[in-house]
């Protein structure tokens, strides 16, 4: 049996999984679907602990960076971004 891989990526409000979601994407390895940023109004799940609970494993979480004095307010970037996957088993394409 095949198996494919799905990656979720959330952008949490602050560095604890249980913070709400403020950004996110979706990509699936099957590649049946191309789905863009901004296609959906409603995140996935509330918190990255929700994720966990529905069975994504968190795979890499944003290493802890110290602002510089006066950089507080920037928003040029989603600063907590966490990376989760699944691993589905598919039928063999013929």
């Amino acid at each position: 049996m095949a198996a494919r891989q799905k990656v979720l990526v959330l952008y949490l409000a602050t560095s604890a999984l249980d913070t709400p979601v403020i950004g996110w994407a979706k990509y699936d390895g099957f590649g049946d679907s191309q789905p863009m940023t901004g296609d959906e109004d409603v995140p996935p799940y509330k918190t990255g602990v929700d994720a966990l609970r529905d069975g994504w494993r968190l795979i890499q979480a944003s290493p802890l960076v110290s602002h510089a004095s006066g950089e507080e307010f920037r928003t040029d970037y989603l600063k907590y971004e966490f990376f989760f996957e699944q691993w589905q088993s598919i039928e063999p394409r013929l």
